[in-house]
This record gives C-alpha cells, sequence and structure tokens, in this order.
C-alpha cells in the first residue's frame, strides 16, 4: 500500500499525514469507473482533495461485469491513531439511467435513524464532502471517456460493522456500520504526547511574550465565535483541542492570571459532566448532564428521555427551546462548568468560561466572563 508522505511538526517530532474514509471512498469510485467505461484495471488512481492536496491511492482489487465493476483501496490513517487504520473501502459503479450519479451506502456503511446529523434519517452515512468526492470521481471518469448516462456507486466497508461497536454511532443514530466522514480530505495525525507538548509550547511561547490573560478554545468553532462574536483578537487565544485539563494546569504552572474558556457546547457539556479530556474516544455524557441538568429545571420525564434519545446537542437545546426550559437549563449547567474549570485551576488563577451553539449562538456565560472579555479586547496586542 502507498504511504501519503506528507509530515506535519507537532510537539517537536514530525508527524506522517494521512487520508480520510472519504478520499478513499472517491478513489475506489474513480478506479471503478474507469474499469466500467473504459475497461481498463488501473494501479492507483490520483484523488484532489478540498485540503488541495493531491493523494495518490493504490488499487488493491478490481472486477468487472457486462454493467458493473468494483475496485477496492486501503485506508491509510497514517500515524494517526484511527480505529479505521487499513481497512477496505470499495466501491461498486453501475451504469442506470439518466445523467446523474447515484450514491448509496452498502455493507458496513451505517445508516443515519435519527434526524439532526449530516445526512437525513434512511440515509447512508456519507457525509456531504465525501458524497460531493465520489460525485466529481465518477463524473472525471465519465467526462474522460464520453459517457453522458447515469452512474450508480454503492460504497461499501467490510469491517465497518464490527468497528462501529468501537465508536458512538449507535448512540448518535448511526445503525448498522461507520460513517464515511473527513471534510479536507486528509487525516492530521493526532498523537495525544506530542499535541499536549505542542499545546504547552504555544502557551510557554504566549506566556513569555508578557500576556497574562489567556483566551482557551477547544478548536475551530470555539475560534470563530471568539473572534466574530465575541471580538477577541488572534492574540491571546490558544487551541487546546480535547485536552483542556492539561492546558489549564500549564497555564496555571507559568503564571498566567486570567482564563477564559470559550467552547461548543458538544464540546463543552462533556467538561460540565466532569470530563478535562473532550475526546470522544476518552469520554460524552453530554446527553447525560443536558438531561440532569434539564430535569433540575423541571423538564418532564418524557422530555429528559427524548433529550437522552437526541442525536446532537443542537437537538438537545431544540428540544429544551421548545418547552421553554433553555435559559434555566443553561444557567445550572454553566455554572457546574464554571465551578469545574476552576477546580482544575485550583486557585491558582482566575477563570471563566462562554458556551455557545453555532445553530443557537450565546448559550450561556459565568458571571465575571464579560469582564474578561473586556479585558481581553483592551490588552490585545499589547504583548506583539
Amino acid at each position: 500500500m502507498r504511504r501519503l508522505e506528507r509530515y506535519i511538526s507537532t510537539g517537536g517530532r514530525l508527524l506522517r499525514c494521512g487520508y480520510t474514509t472519504g478520499t478513499c471512498a472517491a478513489a475506489a469510485t474513480r478506479a471503478a469507473a474507469e474499469l466500467l467505461l473504459a475497461d481498463v484495471t488501473v494501479p492507483s488512481v490520483v484523488v484532489s482533495t478540498p485540503a488541495g492536496v493531491d493523494v495518490v491511492v493504490d488499487v488493491e482489487s478490481a472486477d468487472r461485469g457486462d454493467s458493473w465493476a468494483t475496485c477496492a483501496v486501503r485506508k491509510d490513517a497514517g500515524d494517526d491513531p484511527d480505529i479505521t487504520d487499513g481497512v477496505l473501502v470499495i466501491a461498486r459503479v453501475e451504469l442506470c439511467d439518466g445523467p446523474d450519479v447515484v450514491i448509496e451506502g452498502g455493507a458496513g456503511v451505517g445508516r443515519v435513524t435519527k434526524p439532526g446529523l449530516d445526512q437525513g434519517v434512511g440515509a447512508a452515512a456519507i457525509n456531504s464532502v465525501p458524497r460531493a468526492m465520489i460525485r466529481d470521481a465518477a463524473c472525471a471518469a465519465a467526462a474522460a471517456h464520453g459517457y453522458v448516462g447515469g452512474l450508480a456507486v454503492t460504497i461499501s466497508i467490510p469491517d465497518g460493522v464490527e468497528l462501529a461497536k468501537r465508536t458512538f454511532n449507535p448512540r448518535l443514530g448511526i445503525e448498522g456500520g461507520i460513517s464515511v466522514l473527513g471534510t479536507s480530505g486528509i487525516v492530521r495525525p493526532m498523537s495525544e504526547d506530542a499535541m499536549i507538548s505542542s499545546i504547552k509550547l504555544e502557551l510557554k511561547v504566549l506566556y513569555a511574550s508578557g500576556a497574562t490573560d489567556l483566551v482557551l478554545v477547544p478548536g475551530n468553532y470555539g475560534h470563530d465565535f471568539a473572534i466574530q462574536m465575541l471580538g477577541l483578537g488572534e492574540e491571546h487565544l490558544v487551541s487546546c483541542s480535547n485536552y483542556l485539563g492539561a492546558a489549564i494546569d500549564e497555564a496555571a504552572l507559568l503564571g498566567f492570571e486570567t482564563l477564559l474558556l470559550v467552547g461548543h457546547i458538544g464540546k463543552l457539556a462533556k467538561v460540565a459532566g466532569g470530563a478535562m479530556n473532550m475526546h470522544s474516544r476518552v469520554s460524552d455524557g453530554r446527553a447525560e448532564t443536558i438531561a440532569a441538568h434539564a430535569a433540575m429545571a423541571g423538564a418532564a420525564a418524557e422530555d429528559v428521555a427524548r433529550i437522552m434519545e437526541a442525536p446532537t446537542t443542537d437537538a438537545m437545546i431544540d428540544i429544551l427551546t421548545e418547552r421553554g426550559l433553555l435559559e434555566a437549563t443553561m444557567a445550572t449547567l454553566t455554572a457546574r462548568l464554571g465551578d469545574n474549570v476552576s477546580h482544575r485551576g485550583a486557585g491558582r488563577l482566575r477563570t471563566e468560561v462562554v458556551v455557545f451553539s453555532r445553530r443557537h449562538g450565546l448559550l450561556g456565560a459565568s458571571q465575571g466572563a464579560a469582564e474578561l472579555v473586556e479585558r481581553s479586547r483592551a490588552t490585545g496586542g499589547e504583548s506583539q
């Protein structure tokens, strides 16, 4: 299997990138379409990913009938500890009526059973970006060989049913297999030690620049909200990824005076439940935490049960809004979140929190959060 020779420097180490299941599905589709339309078995295909990186993927097996062809490629996750590393992704491409490309999921690809996910109920759990990549791959092959008819693409992952048992897919409402994911087409390695080392280094550099106020964001959502909605600058923002506890410990050790945590409810509900590592392999409890605070706010048993069954935190917020319980629920949840972050800081630095949803906006803020937002705005750029 050809390896993706693309590396990133993380925590003083070079880690090799990989490619997503979506890239694999697109590669298998292009190879199968070439075999079907030109009767050519290609040893490898090139996939242009949304990240702007062209990936060369080896074709592991191929088969053909009168109106169909199948090809398989094997996932390369690079140095990322991904449970799908090495799995076989198969595309079956068939001739069909009409000019369109129809995309379906076969064996080992999950099916959506609850609303609120990327795809609608009943659809194969192949997310929007991979679907676009699969469609582009099929259309490129058709254009190259002058074919103007329809193509039906079915993606299968033979090990998907077993792998799904090791994920949160069943709780999210994805049954029967894994999801075909990826927004960039490229897997950036997430070695835990390397990530934590990188976060610590970024905090040290910021503190050494003279900063005493810190804004922690778990990821891109928090980063964007802090800048676009809170009006903060880049100067004091540090992404802690999933490793909030380690980041708080380091910030306190270095001597930061204040720490403002800005994050999406999907991450911070876990922290309100006591988790300081928010990675899905380590913790969840979002539904349990939100349901408990909803019950404290007076939610009926049937609404608590609905929250427990909801596939996403946005769907949970929808239920709270519908019942007029959002404000009360978020008040106690935010208070517990603030207490947990403060406890981890152990009095060594002042901590405040802001929690939001991309769909619903600001959901809650601790009592002194507004003051730290203003303080961050006022001191932005002074240490640069």
